[in-house]
């Protein structure tokens, strides 16, 4: 399961990047003197921001859409602009923050934690230059096919066309181990290395046959599916669940069955946090707590159903064993927002 995403990582991880990674002290010493004369001043570029969110047809994507238009409206920076991006969500955001290519993203808490210490997709690589800006909402895991299919357990999927996530996303990660825990390797299935989007339209028109979604709940694009086909959720075991979790971050979680219309029954999932990060290098710790500040200030102006879980409350979500961003430490201080 490592092998292949390592190699995926190691094409991304290239040039000047790949040299860094490998202690070229001069090129860091004269990056490192950047970030310290923007961090000191007004010299911080606020314009042209990124914030990676995920494949248009997850939940990242419009409800980054939100996020960033409800920073833009009610940030107190001057000349500040930041737009969402469709990205291959979790592992690309924290990648393309480490290579500058975004700002901010939106990522599953646990590949963060594997980052900081090179474990996990990002083997043989640590990633630090990123800090914790805040929980959004509770991820599920929800393993989608259709009434007919003849797939009843995730082992049914032997054979199967599956969509299990773009590469470097959270969603594939876990839909990875899943097949494992029953067994199910590399070859044991058709893999359709997709954003739910297109996965779901699939579904919708009988060309593939189950798909993967790490996903808020409910998920929109799910209730879609539904109008047109009769849908239901594969079930995770309760030995499959015990694997996972001996295995990774990941944690048990029942689906309710007043999640969806179509759902007669509980289902057994399993769930994550959903959480921002940003740079240390292009974001300072004035814009970091003025992003943070806007954010969590005004939440209650998205409309996206996930935005109900992106309150103080909730802000640490997530957190363990990620270093908060100083800008976001310093507002959540203020707050009371403490672990």
């Amino acid at each position: 399961m490592k092998k292949k995403f390592t190699s995926m990582f190691a094409i991304l991880l290239t040039g000047t990047l790949v040299l860094a990674a490998c202690g070229n002290a001069d090129e860091n010493n004269d990056n490192t003197e950047e970030n310290d004369t923007n961090n000191a001043g007004t010299d911080t570029d606020v314009g042209g921001l990124q914030l990676g969110t995920g494949s248009t047809g997850g939940t990242y994507y419009p409800l980054g859409q939100e996020m960033a238009t409800v920073i833009n409206n009610n940030i107190d920076v001057d000349g500040f602009d930041l737009s969402a991006v469709s990205s291959g969500a979790s592992v690309d955001n924290i990648v393309s923050i480490f290579q500058g290519e975004m700002d901010l993203g939106m990522t599953v808490h646990l590949p963060a934690l594997d980052a900081l210490t090179g474990d996990g997709e990002f083997e043989g690589v640590a990633v630090d230059n990123f800090g914790f800006m805040g929980h959004i909402y509770p991820e599920v895991m929800q393993i989608v096919t259709t009434e007919g299919s003849g797939i009843e357990s995730i082992a049914d999927l032997e054979g199967a066309s599956v969509a299990i996530g773009p590469p470097g996303s959270g969603t594939q990660a876990a839909a990875k181990l899943i097949l494992e825990a029953y067994g199910l390797e590399d070859g044991d299935y058709e893999a359709y290395e997709e954003g739910f989007g297109d996965a779901a339209g699939r579904i919708q028109d009988g060309s593939l046959d189950a798909s993967f979604g790490l996903l808020g709940l409910p998920d929109g694009s799910i209730e879609e599916i539904a109008l047109q086909r009769d849908v239901k959720l594969i079930p995770l075991s309760d030995e499959g669940i015990s694997y996972i979790e001996e295995n990774s971050g990941y944690e048990a979680f029942t689906i309710p069955s007043d999640s969806y219309d179509f759902l007669e029954e509980d289902i057994q999932a399993i769930t994550a946090y959903a959480v921002l990060v940003g740079s240390l290098d292009s974001i300072d710790e004035d814009l970091g707590y003025e992003i943070t500040k806007a954010l969590f200030e005004n939440s209650g102006d998205i409309s996206h159903s996930q935005g109900n879980h992106l309150t103080k409350e909730n802000a640490l979500n997530g957190s363990e064993g990620l270093p908060l961003h100083p800008g976001t430490e310093r507002y959540f201080e203020e707050e009371g927002i403490t672990q």
